[in-house]
C-alpha cells in the first residue's frame, strides 16, 4: 500500500514541477525582445527591406532608383568590375566552397597566407590571423585570450560583437564612452580586484557615431596599469588615415595597439575579418580561436577577391580621398542646413532629430525613401537618448555632387513637411546615449 501512495506522491510532483515549466517559445507570441511591435506586424519595409540590385551609390528599393546611404561600401569597391571578374576566375579554378574544412585541419592555403602577409604589411603589424566573419573573429579573438581569472574593460558604445564577447567573459567592467577619467577609474578597479590579465577594448571609428578613439590616451592609460588593447577598427579599415591604413596610424598611434582587429564587410565590400599583432600572439588565437577552429575555411573565392580588393586600394589612394571628399560636402550641406550632426570625425555621417518613438522615425524614413528617392535607416533609443532618432548616412567614393544636392535638398523638404523642430530633449548630450552600468 505505501509503494502506491509513494507511486501516486512522485506522478503528483512530477506534474506539479511541470506546470511551473512555461512553453519556450511562449515569448514568440508576446510583446518582447527587440523591435515587437514591428516583428508582431512581420515588417520588411523597415527591418529586413529587400534592395533588388547590385550594391552601389544607386539601388533599386520597391521598384524604384534611390540613392543609397545606408550600406558600409566606403571606397565603393562594390561596384568594381574587377572584383567580379577575379570571382568569376576564382570560382571557376577552384569551385565555389573550396578549400573543403577547416582552416585548422585541410584549409589553408598559400592564398590564404599571402593574404595575411599583405594586410600585416599594409597595417603595420608583424603578423595577421583571418576569420570568416568579423562578428565571429571578434568573439574568437576575445574568448581565446581572455580566461576566467581575467577582465575585460570595455567603452560602453562599443559594437555588439564587442559587448558579447564582453559578456560571455567571466568578467567585465564598462566605461563611459571615449572618457579617459572613467577609464582610469575602471583599470584602478581592473588592478584590484584582477588575479589575471586586463584587456581594454574599444573601437577605432564608432559606427554609429563617427567619432574616434583616443588612442593616444588611452594607451597611456593602459600602459600605465599594465592592461593590452584590442582596437576594433571596422570603419576605420580602408577609410581613414593615410592610403586608408587605419585610426591607428591615422592618429601615430598604432604601435601602442596590441590587437589590431579589422574586418572586409565594409571598405573591402567583402566578407571576413582579421586580427593583427605580435606573431606569438596572433599564433595562440589561430590555434585557440573556437569560431575559426570549428568553422569552414574562408573560401578562395573571397580570398581571392580580398587580396585584389587590397591591390586596389593600395594602388589608387586617391579612393580613400575621393570619400573625405564627398563625406566634407555631404556634412558642411547638412550643417549649413541646420542639422545636428554630433562630434563625428570620419566619413560616417550621423543626423539627429528630436523626434520621439517609432512612429516619427518611420516617417522620417518613408517619406525619405517613397517620396524623395534617397534611402536611409533610422535607428532610437537606447542607441540614442529618447526623443530623438539617428538617421546615420554612409558616404562612399563612389557617390556624386548630384547624388549630394539630392540628398541635401531632400532632407530640408522632409523637415519642413515634417515640421521637424530644432529643440532636442534635456537628455541629448550631442552623442549616442549612454548605456549605464552592466
Amino acid at each position: 500500500m505505501t509503494m502506491v501512495v509513494d507511486g501516486q506522491r512522485a506522478d503528483f510532483d512530477r506534474a506539479r514541477s511541470f506546470a511551473a515549466v512555461k512553453d519556450l517559445f511562449a515569448k514568440c507570441h508576446e510583446d518582447g525582445g527587440y523591435f515587437p511591435m514591428l516583428r508582431m506586424a512581420r515588417d520588411r519595409y523597415y527591418c529586413l527591406p529587400k534592395l533588388d540590385s547590385p550594391p552601389g551609390r544607386t539601388m533599386t528599393f520597391r521598384g524604384r532608383k534611390v540613392i543609397q546611404w545606408a550600406i558600409n561600401n566606403y571606397l565603393g569597391l562594390a561596384e568594381r568590375p574587377e572584383l567580379i571578374e577575379v570571382a568569376t576566375e576564382a570560382a571557376a579554378r577552384w569551385g565555389i566552397g573550396a578549400p573543403m574544412g577547416s582552416r585548422f585541419m585541410t584549409g589553408n592555403t598559400d592564398l590564404h597566407e599571402a593574404l595575411e602577409a599583405a594586410l600585416s604589411q599594409f597595417f603595420a603589424k608583424p603578423s595577421t590571423v583571418l576569420f570568416n566573419y568579423g562578428y565571429l573573429g571578434v568573439l574568437g579573438t576575445v574568448s581565446s585570450l581572455v580566461a576566467k581569472e581575467d577582465i575585460i574593460v570595455i567603452d560602453r558604445q562599443s559594437h555588439a560583437s564587442m559587448m558579447d564577447a564582453a559578456f560571455s567573459s567571466h568578467r567585465f567592467l564598462p566605461f563611459r564612452h571615449n572618457d579617459l577619467e572613467s577609464l582610469e577609474q575602471s583599470l584602478k578597479r581592473a588592478t584590484r580586484d584582477c588575479r589575471g590579465g586586463i584587456l581594454v577594448m574599444v573601437e577605432g571609428v564608432y559606427g554609429m557615431t563617427g567619432d574616434l578613439a583616443d588612442l593616444p590616451g588611452i594607451i597611456a592609460l593602459k600602459d600605465r596599469y599594465g592592461a593590452r588593447l584590442f582596437v576594433d577598427d571596422a570603419h576605420g579599415v580602408g577609410s581613414i588615415g593615410p592610403g586608408g591604413r587605419g585610426t591607428g596610424i591615422h592618429l601615430g598611434a598604432q604601435q601602442g595597439i596590441d590587437i589590431y582587429f579589422g574586418t572586409f564587410a565594409k571598405a573591402f565590400a567583402a566578407i571576413g575579418g582579421f586580427a593583427c599583432g605580435d606573431e606569438p600572439v596572433t599564433e595562440y588565437i589561430r590555434y585557440n580561436a573556437r569560431s575559426q577552429i570549428f568553422a569552414k575555411s574562408l573560401p578562395l573565392v573571397v580570398v581571392a577577391v580580398l587580396l585584389k580588393a587590397l591591390e586596389i586600394i593600395e594602388r589608387e589612394p586617391e579612393l580613400v580621398e575621393r570619400l573625405w571628399s564627398n563625406a566634407r560636402k555631404l556634412q558642411h550641406g547638412l550643417r549649413e542646413l541646420g542639422f545636428e550632426l554630433g562630434n563625428t570625425q570620419s566619413a560616417i555621417t550621423p543626423v539627429y532629430l528630436p523626434l520621439d518613438g517609432v512612429d516619427a522615425a518611420m516617417k522620417i524614413v518613408s517619406k525619405m525613401r517613397d517620396e524623395k528617392g534617397v534611402f536611409i535607416s533610422a535607428v532610437m533609443y537606447p542607441v540614442v537618448p529618447m526623443g530623438v532618432v539617428l538617421c546615420r548616412l554612409v558616404p562612399s567614393a563612389s557617390h556624386t555632387d548630384e547624388d549630394i544636392a539630392l540628398t541635401l535638398k531632400a532632407f530640408a523638404e522632409a523637415r519642413d513637411e515634417l515640421g521637424v523642430g530644432t529643440v532636442f530633449p534635456s537628455s541629448w548630450t550631442g552623442a549616442a546615449a549612454d548605456q549605464g552600468e552592466t
